[in-house]
């Protein structure tokens, strides 16, 4: 697992790098252990329905179209490049830029997500894929963050994963989480991805409604999956 020496740590930035907009909560991905037991939801719709689910193909391309459509509402065209993206809400979007900044996305993650996670691993992900690292500012407040990552997968295709995903309590529904995501898959877009998945509890009721707003589908149940005995549903957005 990659590790890089912490920065200086005497004072944070008082104005992070803003970035031009972009169109576009997890655990860190894990390996699948041989014989771990999953369960796909559609066929839990055709057990409990009697109805055949509906092809993979055709999910595919509903789930293409609508992201299709995503992406046109959120392209970087309605924007100018090199101004920060701003709301309503006084909320600006910029991309990863210091060391400096770890300390704010640790903080907002620890308290949002269900596992603890030790700094190699926001390390791990943060240097090695900082252009798809986003937070949400109110003045020098972080209030979201969202950390992915990009690679092969199986050396057939570029697969993206988005690990975590957290906006702070006092700042929801504003659309932050929706927007960090936008951002997050259009840098992906731009890195050539294939899709992008990610994993979050079943329980999660509100993170699955995000996610599949975005058009993202429901590929698996992981039984188990995090610590807190919590199933997990993976969920897949299909790019091409």
């Amino acid at each position: 697992m990659a590790t890089v020496p912490p920065g200086p740590s005497n004072a944070l930035p008082s104005s992070p790098v803003e970035v031009a907009p972009f169109s576009g909560a997890g655990r860190a991905e894990p390996a699948v252990e041989a014989g771990e037991a999953t369960y796909r939801v559609e066929d839990s719709v055709s057990a409990c329905t009697g109805k055949k689910s509906q092809p993979a193909n055709e999910v595919k391309g509903s789930a293409k179209k609508k992201h299709k459509n995503m992406l046109a509402r959120a392209s970087p065209a309605a924007g100018s490049p090199g101004r920060a993206e701003g709301d309503s809400h006084g909320i600006r979007y910029v991309r990863y830029e210091s060391e400096l900044q770890m300390p704010w996305i640790m903080r907002l993650i620890t308290k949002d997500l269900s596992e603890p996670y030790s700094i190699y691993t926001y390390r791990y992900f943060i240097h090695n894929w900082p252009q798809l690292c986003f937070l949400a500012m109110v003045e020098q407040e972080c209030v979201g963050a969202i950390v992915c990552k990009l690679d092969m997968h199986k050396k057939m295709f570029r697969r993206g994963y988005i690990a975590m995903l957290a906006v702070d309590s006092k700042h929801r529904r504003k659309s932050i989480g929706t927007n960090l995501v936008k951002k997050a898959i259009y840098a992906m877009v731009e890195g050539d991805c294939d899709e992008v998945v990610l994993e979050t509890e079943i329980t999660n009721k509100s993170a699955l409604k995000l996610y599949e707003n975005l058009g993202f589908v429901r590929d698996k149940r992981l039984f188990r999956y995090y610590l807190n005995g919590v199933d997990a549903l993976r969920l897949k957005l299909w790019l091409r």
